[in-house]
C-alpha cells in the first residue's frame, strides 16, 4: 500500500488514531486529523505525534474528507456519518485502522470477535504462544492497536510472527483485503443498539471476520450459540466448532468434565475441566476456544494445559481485587453490556453486592431480573444509567443511588459481610464518568484499596 505522499485523513484522535497516524507519517504520508474534541482537550495526544500533522479539531470539515486520497476510520466514529458518507460517494477510501495495519504485516494472523469473552480469549492464546516459546504479539480492541505493533522487534513483514488481534464489530466495518488465518467469533447477543439500526446490522458487523477467507483457513465458532452455529454453515473457510454443553463429532468440547479434542478421526483426552483456574463458565468456554486456536497451530499439549492451570484472568474481567474482612471485591469493568453482567452473576455461589450502571447502549436490562433477585442482597446503581436500570429490574432487590465510584465502593462493604462478594459489573458503557472502562476499573480498585 503506498502511503508517502499521499493525503490521509485520521478521522477519530483516540489511541488507533494516534497509532494510525504516527504509522503514517514516519512513512511519509500527508496527515490530517479530525475530531469533534478541541485541541485542549487532545492536547496529550498532540503530544505524543512524532511529526508535525495538520489539525482540524473541534468539528468535521467536509473539506477535509473530500481532499484525502484515503481517510482512516478510527472505531469509535460511525461509520455513517455524513462527512463519511460523501467521500464514499466520491469513490475515496475509507479503512479502518486494522485493514491499515494488515496491508504492512506478514505473518500469521489470529482474529478474535464476539460479544463476550474476547480479551480474555485473545490473552490466552497470546499466552499459549509464548509457554510454547513463540513470537507472538495481541493486539488490537484488547489496549494496543494493531498498527502499533509493526514497530514489534521482530520487524514489519516478519513471518514468524503471530498477531492475535481482538477485534471488535466497530473495527471489522470497513475492512477490505484483512484476512484471518484463524478467524474466531465466541457468541453473538445484543450489544451496542446506540450504534447499529437493529440486531441484524450487528450481526453482519461480525461477519465480516470472515471476509476473504478461503479453504485454507479456519473459522472457530461455538456450537451452544445460535447465531455462531448458523454461520458454520456459510463459511468458505473450514469450520472448528466448540461447546460446553454438547460433544461434538469434530472440534472441542466437554464430557463428563473433561475437555475432548476430535479431529480428522482421532479423540484426545486433554484434559480435566478442573485444573482450569479460571473462574465461571463462561471462561470454561473461552479455554475451549482458546484450545481449538492452540491446537489448530499446532502448540504442544502440554504447554496449552500449563497455560490454563496457571492463567489467573486479565485485568477488569471478573479481577479479585483484594479480601477484606472475609469479603471478597472483584473488579469486572470490562463488563460494558448486560450479557457479561449476566456471566458475572452466574460465576458466583456467594450472596452479592453489585455495583453496576454507567452510559446506556440501549440494553434490555430486565433480562438481568431473575439472577439479581435469586443472587443479589443489595444493588448498587452508578451514573446515567441508573433509572432505566431501576426502572427495569423493579423492586426485587433493595437498590441505592450513587453518583461516585468511592462512594459506591464504601457503601459496598458496609453491605458485606464475610462470606459475602461485592463485584463492579456495570453492564454499560463507561463514557459518562470515565474515559473508558479501564480508567473506571482503576478508580474502582483505588477505591477498593484505600477502605
Amino acid at each position: 500500500m503506498q502511503v508517502e505522499g499521499k493525503n490521509v485523513l485520521v478521522v477519530g484522535f483516540a489511541r488507533s488514531g494516534l497509532s494510525a497516524a504516527n504509522f503514517l507519517l514516519r512513512r511519509g504520508a500527508q496527515v490530517t486529523i479530525t475530531d469533534r474534541k478541541t485541541p485542549q482537550e487532545l492536547e496529550d495526544a498532540i503530544a505524543q505525534l512524532v511529526k508535525p500533522a495538520q489539525l482540524s479539531l473541534g468539528t468535521h470539515r467536509r473539506e477535509d474528507f473530500l481532499r484525502s486520497d484515503f481517510i482512516i476510520l478510527s472505531p469509535g466514529v460511525p461509520s455513517d456519518l455524513q462527512e463519511l458518507l460523501d467521500a464514499k460517494n466520491r469513490k475515496i477510501p475509507v479503512y479502518s485502522e486494522v485493514e491499515l495495519a494488515y496491508r504492512f504485516l506478514k505473518g500469521r494472523l489470529i482474529g478474535v470477535t464476539g460479544s463476550n469473552g474476547k480479551t480474555t480469549t485473545a490473552t490466552l492464546i497470546g499466552q499459549l504462544l509464548e509457554t510454547a516459546g513463540l513470537d507472538r504479539v495481541v493486539a488490537g480492541n484488547i489496549g494496543s492497536p494493531l498498527i502499533q505493533s509493526l514497530e514489534h522487534p521482530a520487524g514489519v513483514g516478519s513471518s514468524s510472527t503471530t498477531y492475535v488481534v481482538e477485534l471488535s464489530s466497530f473495527q471489522l466495518e470497513n475492512i477490505e483485503q484483512f484476512r484471518c488465518d484463524i478467524a474466531m467469533v465466541l457468541n453473538v447477543s445484543p450489544d451496542h443498539q446506540d450504534r447499529y439500526r437493529d440486531f441484524n446490522d450487528y450481526l453482519r458487523a461480525k461477519q465480516q471476520i470472515f471476509l476473504n477467507q478461503s479453504g485454507e483457513h479456519h473459522a472457530v465458532l461455538n456450537a451452544d450459540d445460535p447465531h455462531t452455529l448458523k454461520m458454520a454453515a456459510d463459511r468458505c473457510a473450514m469450520a472448528v466448532l466448540y461447546s460446553r454443553t454438547q460433544a461434538l463429532e469434530q472440534g472441542v468440547f466437554l464430557d463428563d468434565q473433561r475437555i475432548q479434542i476430535a479431529w480428522k478421526g482421532e479423540k484426545i483426552d486433554f484434559m480435566a475441566a478442573g485444573e482450569v483456574r479460571l473462574r465461571g463458565s463462561h471462561n470454561l468456554e473461552n479455554v475451549l476456544a482458546a484450545t481449538a486456536a492452540g491446537f489448530l497451530c499446532g502448540i504442544d499439549q502440554e504447554a496449552m494445559r500449563e497455560t490454563f492451570r496457571n492463567f489467573a484472568g486479565v485485568e477488569h474481567r471478573l479481577e479479585l481485587v483484594r479480601d477484606l474482612g472475609g469479603v471478597a471485591f472483584y473488579n469486572d469493568s470490562k463488563a460494558t453490556n448486560v450479557q457479561s453482567t449476566l456471566q458475572a452473576l452466574r460465576a458466583f455461589s456467594e450472596p452479592l453486592v453489585l455495583i453496576m450502571g454507567g452510559l446506556d447502549k440501549g440494553a434490555d436490562f430486565s433480562a438481568l431480573t431473575p439472577l439479581i433477585n435469586e443472587k443479589v442482597k443489595r444493588l448498587i446503581l452508578l451514573g446515567v444509567a441508573g433509572d432505566r436500570i431501576e426502572a427495569a429490574l423493579g423492586e426485587g432487590v433493595p437498590t441505592i443511588r450513587v453518583w461516585e465510584m468511592r462512594q459506591a465502593v464504601q457503601l459496598a462493604q458496609g453491605h458485606a459481610v464475610s462470606g459475602d462478594v461485592v463485584v463492579l459489573s456495570p453492564g454499560c458503557a463507561s463514557f459518562d464518568m470515565f474515559e473508558d472502562f479501564e480508567h473506571r476499573g482503576r478508580v474502582f480498585k483505588e477505591a477498593v484499596h484505600a477502605l
